[in-house]
């Protein structure tokens, strides 16, 4: 029976933990752990845990090391000190369905290929709406965004069967994906951290696939918040990092000048709304990608004179 360590990350989420770790504990897969990675909170998360769930076991790191950087922490104590052969990462505002971790290995193991593997995600406050069952292919924006969301969930959904990507608000991940990639990419400290590791996955054959009998229900963005210029700062940088990092000047240049569009139009409305605070994190988020592909070669002048 394979093994499989349930990683929970959580940054001052304290009062989040009680469904996401006692929906797991449920679980009816024979071989799990639960792990929380408590992420530098100062809310008394360790603490808390450790009182009121003895057989979970947390991982604490002193400083927060963001998303990408706090779950890497996990994934590094559970492949390479725990020998885990799966992991599941997972949010902290989540419940989870008692038969999750057993459909998602049920998938895993059909093909040493598939690397991850995802299912339904319900709005926790809506539960018969679905969030997102994966997501699409769109030839600009490449990820093309969540399938299902916002539809009532009538079985339309209900095949297995492989996703061009996924989101990881929660996703089994196999051994051999994290010996080939590293994990995370920590230049994604929020937003897109998942879309990059899927792109770099895939370049060494690995696949997503998603299952409809995994279920999961989601508090959607409670961490960061829905709208907060924390995450309009890196939903505005980081998938645009994305793009310059993997694909060719020529097809850059599409998902560029709508994103430029996009926000040129979203600047004028929200001066009229006098949300600067918004329009200076957009824009910030735009101008910190360009840097960083200048810093990392990959900007070119193609990216806006079609040549």
């Amino acid at each position: 029976m394979k093994s499989v360590i349930v990683l929970i990350l959580s940054y001052n989420g304290k009062h989040l933990l009680d469904d996401s770790i006692s929906s797991y504990l449920a679980n009816d897969y024979p071989n799990f752990e639960v792990v929380v990675i408590d992420n530098g909170s100062t809310d008394g998360t360790k603490e808390w845990v450790e009182k009121n769930y003895p057989d979970v076991f947390v991982l604490r790191t002193e400083k927060n090391l963001a998303y990408s950087g706090g779950f890497n922490f996990g994934l590094d104590y559970a492949f390479n000190k725990r020998n885990a052969d799966y992991v599941l990462i997972t949010n902290n505002d989540v419940k989870a369905d008692r038969k999750v971790i057993t459909e998602l290995v049920k998938v895993a193991e059909t093909d040493p290929m598939i690397g991850f593997v995802t299912g339904k995600v319900y709005f926790y406050d809506k539960p018969e709406i679905l969030q997102t069952v994966g997501k699409k292919y769109d030839p600009v924006f490449w990820n093309g965004g969540h399938i299902g969301n916002n539809e009532k969930d009538e079985g339309q959904y209900d095949t297995i069967e492989e996703r061009a990507w996924c989101d990881d608000i929660y996703w089994l991940v196999k051994r051999s994906v994290w010996e080939k990639t590293g994990g995370y990419d920590t230049e994604f400290a929020f937003q897109s951290e998942d879309w990059d590791w899927q792109v770099r996955a895939k370049l060494y054959g690995f696949k997503i696939y998603y299952t409809f009998k995994a279920k999961i229900w989601h508090k959607h963005s409670a961490t960061i918040g829905k709208s907060s210029p924390f995450k309009i700062y890196y939903d505005a940088r980081n998938p645009l990092i994305v793009q310059l990092k993997y694909r060719s000047p020529d097809q850059v240049r599409p998902y560029l000048t709508r994103y430029l569009i996009n926000y040129i139009k979203r600047t004028i409305k929200d001066l009229i709304k006098l949300r600067f605070n918004f329009i200076r994190a957009y824009w910030k988020g735009f101008f910190s990608a360009i840097i960083w592909s200048i810093k990392n070669n990959k900007f070119s002048i193609k990216l806006f004179i079609k040549t």
